[in-house]
């Protein structure tokens, strides 16, 4: 098969999406090598080189340069039909308008539906083209990829699309992530980045539903009991997160909390590029990750692998990242939290066999599946 993707992402996102599309893409080419493929960019950038020469790059020409945007949700239609393509795969949520009057198959991942569920977090205008953009997609796909059950399950009831149109194909972590660091290392990371000797972890943006507040609610209940500051790890450029502050502020936890983005280290380019972060999930303690809705949770993957006890919720699809290996609480509820806290870092038992089993669950979650997966839900249009 001559093979397409969107690769937007690949190019211009340095976070999930973006991690997404290149594991994907350069996986397919690597463990699927009878296909073509075709990364179809907006534009090229330093953030992406196809590792295999079996992946071709295509960047629009002409008129389609200038409105590039137009290009990647309909002209790029006529480059496909140049290039004989036979599927083409939307890797964020997206496929050109009408590509199903074409004879070209497709298929589009769909990461979460956040919004449907948290439409306050965003601006209406957003809420209105994701909810347009989503609904297409989701209608005209011919196959639809989703990184959790619980996604296809939200497409199910929200969308009411046909639950045999959609394969689950579970996400991947950062194969850097399967690297096990020494004590050595661990030790120069904590110098570099002046990480406490024990900290718990928070990853992700400080919004709301990633409730970084009940977590900084904890830590003050375990205050002269259990006094292991948190490190988070995460943007900070939003209302919540100074709503976060002023509470740390109120409560007395400037040296408790301890936020990367404000410190001069974030500036380090191996932090800015994530090389370090496995190190740094390793030199934790616990991680706490209590998100009241993700559309897969990675983190908790990422933690999982690192061999650091995961503090998860028992909701929305926290449960199928975490398997057996993690220690689930009610997100809403900090006296579950402060407990599972205590325990994970005193009960050795319990960390000892957290982590074991962290290692054999994470082992289920490889860009080599997840290219064995996708790969089987592009057969079945064949």
């Amino acid at each position: 098969m001559r093979i397409a993707f969107d690769a937007k992402r690949a190019y211009q996102n340095n976070t999930g999406l973006g991690n997404y599309s290149r594991r994907l893409i350069d996986r397919l080419a690597a463990d699927f090598p009878e296909h073509q493929y075709f990364a179809m960019a907006p534009k090229k950038t330093s953030l992406y080189t196809p590792a295999s020469g079996n992946i071709q790059t295509i960047t629009p020409t002409g008129i389609s340069k200038i409105f590039s945007s137009v290009w990647r949700s309909n002209w790029v239609k006529s480059d496909l039909k140049k290039l004989k393509i036979d599927l083409y795969h939307g890797l964020s949520h997206e496929i050109p308008i009408c590509i199903q009057d074409t004879g070209i198959r497709s298929v589009v991942t769909m990461h979460d539906l956040i919004f449907e569920y948290y439409p306050s977090h965003f601006k209406a205008v957003d809420v209105a083209i994701y909810r347009k953009k989503f609904k297409y997609a989701a209608k005209h796909a011919d196959r639809i990829i989703t990184v959790s059950q619980q996604t296809k399950d939200d497409l199910v009831k929200l969308y009411h699309t046909p639950a045999d149109k959609i394969d689950v194909c579970y996400t991947a972590a950062d194969e850097a992530f399967e690297h096990l660091h020494t004590e050595e290392e661990k030790a120069r990371i904590r110098i570099k980045y002046k990480l406490p000797q024990q900290f718990f972890l928070s990853v992700g943006s400080v919004i709301e539903r990633k409730n970084l507040l009940n977590i900084c609610k904890a830590i003050k209940a375990l205050k002269g009991k259990l006094d292991i500051p948190l490190v988070v790890i995460g943007g900070i450029n939003t209302a919540y997160a100074l709503q976060v502050k002023n509470y740390i502020k109120e409560q007395g936890l400037e040296n408790d909390v301890l936020f990367m983005a404000d410190r001069p280290e974030s500036n380090e380019p191996d932090f800015k590029n994530s090389k370090d972060i496995p190190a740094i999930y390793q030199c934790a303690t616990a991680m706490a990750y209590p998100s009241v809705y993700e559309g897969f949770g990675l983190p908790v993957l990422e933690g999982l692998w690192s061999g650091t006890p995961v503090i998860t919720s028992g909701i929305s699809c926290l449960p199928e990242a975490g398997g057996d290996a993690a220690y689930y609480i009610d997100p809403l509820s900090v006296d579950e939290l402060v407990t599972a806290m205590e325990k994970v870092t005193t009960d050795e038992l319990l960390r000892a066999s957290m982590i074991q089993k962290g290692f054999v669950h994470a082992r289920t979650f490889t860009t080599t599946v997840l290219a064995q997966k996708t790969m089987q839900s592009y057969l079945k249009l064949k």
